[in-house]
């Protein structure tokens, strides 16, 4: 059987905005994976149009062609081409799920969402001479799954051949995202084996990695067992992963020994409204700062991506932006315009609002205004997206950034990379069009290679007052304070951000849980007052100025379980409930029956500085952490401090500290 598979070039690639580099770099690994399930007497050709001008006098059996929703229309083009000379036109990918309908009408069968199970079925339906027009995944699973047919892909035409792809989706819902739409109907993140992901990351020759996976932190325990076996291959790679992810104890330190050069992280917004309003509750009150001094301090380098238009956003939001990623030291970040992706929440949204202004899928790049802002004029959002660019990466903006770091070689290092991506454009094209664009990647290796001198051992400073009185022998928790930064134990790891003044001298420790307890920390009364040097991240407007703070201990009524009252972020980290809620929801309360029910204060800050970060074994914090007060336990028992290791009142206009006991494992 002779079979074409063609990735057709993005309308944005074929522009006179088109940029070489960008097309140019990963090879379409989503067809050489479905070429692994022919037969070895089948004869496959796969191109790519963003590299190689495309043989369309050919007369293939089986034509399968790829299809974003900025390549539809060349797609469709193709597709009647080929059928029109006798082929048999399958179509698939992204466009085609949210659309079915309109992709039918130019192939013989479509095929809606991923390919792991349909993909086989079609095979053998054809072969028996009975394929069916249209097939829907139901089954989501890697296990078993044939490695990339990478023979197929050439290689000379990509900066980074050595591309990879481990895991399918991601765990997160935000609702401009295609996800949702193209995993409908089974499990939308799912990952392989991980022994399969090594032994197709030893295929791969060479140092350089790049992880195309939407969040490879996604599964922390695969990832953490990826990251083991990854040792001692001595590779350098990059990839895609969240705030959470990043202020996530351990997991970031164990990718930076394997390799970790560079992180491609989606910060999207700096309003807590609009992340709310998108369901990218993974953000919402973490500390984008601490998030960025972790991954500096670990040797690597951040992409940050952010998204213009949302309904919170007004004129000034450019200018906010690029200013805040700039005085971050980010080394390259990458800007969008919403864009309302059909089958996607946002596009059903503004369709039911009227919003919807334009449905030629040629516009739905990214750098167009389709429907009508709240506050913007489309004119505005689409100058304000291009003048962002221009600012992050003019010369004085890059040297700027490069200013931000401790050591010359860092700011050295920044300004190779941004300077590099955005400002040797005509280099670039010139190698890219003499098709040597592999014969670059030693030098991206020298790069990122510069970025990654790991810091072995190398802590990120967490503050305790006074010196911290650790929990009773095999306990953990969360602990609070605001002092002159004191490492974390030997053997340990943090989260650090910037901290108000300690408290006056004197000021006693915290007084340990009872022995055999355990628990949270949260802070009641703490009055609020606007920290100097502008913002640091997500919510640090208006951080608080902390107070001394004293211990008291609640007890549950004798012969019932232990409620506990956790942060929802925290709750969130540990599993115990779905990242859902608002702004306003701060904590969860966990009953006997183990169910969680959001509990709202009505006192509750519209905004926290950040979220303590929970870890087995160890206490770790980001502060300062404004949380609202808890309220009280209905029963009277449960007011009353324990008998054992009771806490002395805190003195009049101190803030109080409650440890509710009985975090569950």
């Amino acid at each position: 059987m002779r079979v074409k598979m063609i990735l057709p070039a993005l309308t944005e690639a074929r522009s006179p905005f088109f940029r070489p580099i960008k097309y140019s770099l990963f090879p379409p690994l989503g067809l050489a994976q479905l070429a692994a399930y022919f037969g070895p007497d089948d004869e496959i050709r796969l191109q790519d149009e963003h590299v190689e001008t495309l043989d369309l006098d050919d007369s293939p059996d089986l034509v399968v062609i790829q299809v974003y929703i900025t390549s539809a229309y060349r797609s469709y083009q193709l597709a009647d081409h080929y059928r029109a000379r006798g082929a048999y036109v399958c179509l698939g990918g992204l466009h085609v799920t949210s659309l079915p309908d309109e992709a039918a009408a130019h192939a013989d069968t479509i095929f809606l969402g991923p390919g792991e199970d349909t993909w086989p079925q079609f095979l053998a339906d054809y072969r028996a001479g009975r394929p069916g027009p249209r097939y829907q995944s139901t089954v989501r699973t890697l296990i078993g799954a044939p490695p990339f047919r990478r023979d197929l892909i050439k290689r000379h035409l990509y900066l980074v051949p050595n591309s990879i792809v481990v895991s399918r989706g991601c765990p997160h819902a935000c609702d401009f995202c295609y996800k949702e739409a193209f995993f409908e109907g089974g499990t939308s993140f799912y990952t392989l084996a991980v022994d399969d992901a090594l032994a197709e990351i030893d295929r791969l020759p060479g140092k350089h990695l790049y992880f195309l996976d939407d969040h490879l932190f996604g599964h922390p325990r695969f990832a953490a067992a990826l990251f083991e076996g990854m040792k001692g291959m001595g590779r350098l790679w990059q990839a895609a992963g969240t705030v959470k992810s990043v202020l996530q104890p351990d997991l970031l330190e164990k990718a930076v020994a394997c390799g970790l050069r560079s992180l491609f992280v989606g910060f999207e917004t700096l309003s807590p409204a609009n992340l709310q309003e998108h369901h990218k509750y993974q953000n919402l009150d973490r500390d984008y700062s601490a998030a960025i001094r972790r991954l500096h301090d670990l040797g690597v380098m951040v992409n940050g991506s952010f998204v213009f238009g949302m309904d919170g956003d007004d004129p000034s939001v450019f200018e906010r932006t690029v200013d805040w990623a700039i005085g971050q030291g980010i080394e390259t970040a990458t800007f969008h315009i919403l864009t309302p992706y059909p089958g996607t929440g946002l596009h059903r949204r503004m369709q039911a609002e009227g919003r919807i202004t334009s449905e030629n899928w040629d516009r739905y790049d990214t750098r167009h205004v389709v429907y009508r802002p709240a506050r913007l004029t489309p004119e505005e959002l689409e100058a304000g997206y291009w003048r962002a660019y221009r600012d992050f990466y003019r010369w004085g903006s890059i040297f700027r950034g490069a200013a931000t770091k401790d050591r010359w070689l860092d700011r050295a290092r920044h300004v190779a990379y941004a300077g590099g991506w955005k400002k040797l454009e005509p280099m670039w094209d010139a190698i890219i069009r003499a098709k040597r664009a592999t014969g670059m990647l030693p030098v991206l290796e020298s790069v990122l290679s510069g970025f990654g001198q790991y810091r072995a051992g190398r802590e990120t400073p967490v503050h305790f007052p006074s010196p911290p009185t650790p929990l009773p022998q095999g306990e953990r928790g969360v602990a609070t304070g605001t002092p002159p930064p004191t490492p974390l134990p030997q053997g340990e790891r943090g989260v650090a951000t910037g901290m108000p003044p300690g408290p006056p001298p004197g000021t006693p420790p915290p007084t340990p849980l009872p022995q055999g307890e355990r628990g949270v920390a949260t802070v009641r009364s703490v009055p609020p007052a606007r920290r100097s040097g502008g913002p640091t991240g997500l919510g640090s407007e208006g951080a608080s100025e902390h107070l001394p703070l004293e211990l008291t201990v609640a007890a549950a009524p004798a012969g019932e379980g232990r409620p506990t009252f956790v942060p929802l972020a925290l709750a969130i980290d540990l599993g115990m409930t779905d990242p859902v809620g608002t702004i306003k929801t701060r904590s969860v309360l966990l009953g006997t029956s183990g169910m969680v029910q959001p509990r709202i204060s009505p006192t509750a800050p519209a905004r926290a500085a950040s979220k303590p970060v929970a870890g087995r074994g160890r206490r770790l914090i980001r502060g300062p952490w404004t949380a609202p007060t808890i309220p009280p336990m209905d029963a009277p028992a449960a007011r009353k401090p324990a008998a054992r290791g009771s806490a002395t009142p805190p003195p009049p206009g101190r803030p109080k500290l409650t440890l509710l006991p009985g975090l569950p494992d």
